[in-house]
């Protein structure tokens, strides 16, 4: 039934807006949110050493990406430290083993609408760009590069910041 489901088609890019009485930031793309550039973990970064970097950076989550650049996933403070407290991981585990490995991504050039509908059931959307990137040999592949994460308080403060009066 997801084919009728309009937040789904749009979320995962069948449908555009469907809104009648879109708010006045609908159609603003994702990159005027002027996300701060986010830092990664890879993939054998421990639990431990996870939780020590997110705490100083004082950051909830980050994604974790591998060396290849495929986003494998988001790591948050709280799944970590409640998957060692029940002894599901250690704290010498690599991070991969708390990765939320389904997330949303949304594009730099996709709306705020978009990222609105992808918000009502996720807690942040991973934030990416396609770069075409080129080999020794001169063949071509796109990459996505992790740009960002976004939550919904990062929308909420882009609409209180700039209501329309």
């Amino acid at each position: 039934s997801k084919f009728v489901n309009d937040k789904w088609m749009i979320k995962n890019g069948f449908l555009s807006d469907v809104q009648e009485h879109k708010p006045w930031w609908w159609n603003i793309k994702v990159q005027k949110l002027n996300l701060s550039a986010p830092f990664i973990l890879l993939p054998e970064v421990s639990c431990q050493k996870a939780i020590e970097i997110l705490q100083e950076k004082g950051y909830d989550q980050a994604p974790v990406v591998a060396e290849s650049g495929l986003i494998l996933g988001m790591v948050t403070l709280s799944n970590t430290l409640s998957s060692v407290m029940a002894g599901n991981a250690e704290f010498s585990d690599p991070v991969t083993k708390v990765t939320y490995d389904q997330f949303s991504k949304i594009g730099l050039e996709d709306s705020l609408g978009k990222l609105s509908c992808i918000l009502e059931n996720d807690h942040f959307a991973i934030v990416v760009h396609e770069q075409m990137q080129f080999n020794g040999n001169g063949s071509s592949f796109m990459k996505e590069m992790v740009f960002g994460v976004v939550t919904a308080m990062d929308l909420l403060t882009f609409v209180s910041r700039n209501e329309k009066k």
